[in-house]
């Protein structure tokens, strides 16, 4: 099979002088180098591509493929996840991962959390701040916690999003809605342990690959999976693989919340605990990070034993198996 593989390179952005916040979420060359490598291990042709602009070129120019890998995140705007996926669905070309549709309203937080909730998962009450006349109007108990409603690797979350009353929560609010210029999503504070579930599938095949537990310790930034405590999490985060049956009702729930958004292929969930031990959505990442090193999904696999080739052939298989099924249906 001939694929084409769509990415943000992130040292391309940074040479075009975006900083390294601005940057995070874009990907080095080690992730490209290394999904590159298990297509190729897997027999597989692959042609780098890079980012929307590079994908729109070669297609007008009438370069095609069997099949895209496609991990580009976008700059900027809510539909920046889904530019690549309906480019692509413009063309007929098939894809890995999430449509444009998914992609979209999951990076927006607040969408997606409207849509588990209203399909029975438990999430946080949340309030939005779209502007600071918005901040005296949110009516929720403290503590709480704010952060950008559509920005991923944790841009936005420091020891600040945490707000103990309405004089904290003004200031975070007013310096979130400045420097990241989109609603804040302010929600209920939850206590209790943080957990990432990696998920491969779609639909009814999907299935939980396992829950993993991130721990901080003293070193780590206050309150939550933070930009600054995932950047540099070797000597802050402890990420521990956890098994049984609050592993299981957590994998559930994730499964749960996965099919209600229609997310496709692979990609992780955060959740963490209420007061009372039940465990609440926070987010999902349909796009996860794949850097074969440093990414959740990555470390995840290390601690269940499972090859980083693996994790990409299995990838890989559920998106030829659902077009598979796609095709049965049409004919």
């Amino acid at each position: 099979m001939h694929f084409g593989f769509t990415y943000d390179l992130r040292k391309d952005y940074l040479a075009e002088g975006y900083s390294e916040e601005e940057t995070a979420e874009f990907d080095s060359q080690v992730t490209i180098d290394g999904i590159a490598s298990a297509l190729e291990a897997m027999g597989h042709k692959v042609t780098r591509i890079g980012h929307m602009r590079h994908l729109a070129k070669r297609l007008t120019a009438g370069e095609r493929w069997d099949m895209v890998f496609n991990i580009a995140e976008g700059l900027a705007g809510f539909g920046r996840e889904a530019q690549v996926p309906a480019l692509l669905d413009a063309f007929g070309i098939p894809y890995t991962f999430s449509d444009p549709l998914t992609s979209s309203v999951t990076l927006h937080k607040a969408m997606a959390k409207a849509v588990v909730r209203h399909g029975g998962v438990a999430t946080p009450d949340w309030a939005l701040v779209e502007d600071e006349a918005d901040i005296d109007a949110v009516n929720l108990p403290f503590p709480l916690f704010a952060k950008p409603v559509a920005e991923g690797t944790g841009k936005g979350v420091t020891a600040a999003s945490k707000c103990a009353d309405a004089a904290a929560l003004k200031r975070t609010c007013q310096a979130l809605l400045a420097k990241h210029r989109q609603p804040v999503l302010v929600e209920t504070y939850l206590p209790g342990r943080e957990f990432t579930i990696g998920i491969l599938g779609t639909g009814k095949q999907a299935e939980a690959l396992g829950v993993m537990e991130i721990l901080f310790n003293d070193k780590a930034e206050a309150h939550g999976y933070s930009y600054i405590n995932k950047e540099t999490y070797e000597d802050k985060v402890e990420y521990r693989l956890v098994e049984g049956a609050a592993a299981d009702a957590i994998a559930q729930a994730a499964l749960t919340a996965w099919r209600l958004l229609g997310c496709r292929d692979g990609g992780r969930m955060d959740f963490r605990l209420a007061a009372n031990g039940a465990p609440h959505f926070l987010e999902v990442n349909p796009l996860a990070g794949l850097n074969p090193e440093r990414s959740d999904m990555a470390i995840l696999c290390r601690l269940l034993g499972v090859p980083y080739q693996e994790l990409i052939k299995r990838i890989v298989l559920s998106a030829c198996e659902r077009l598979s099924s796609k095709a049965t249906m049409v004919a």
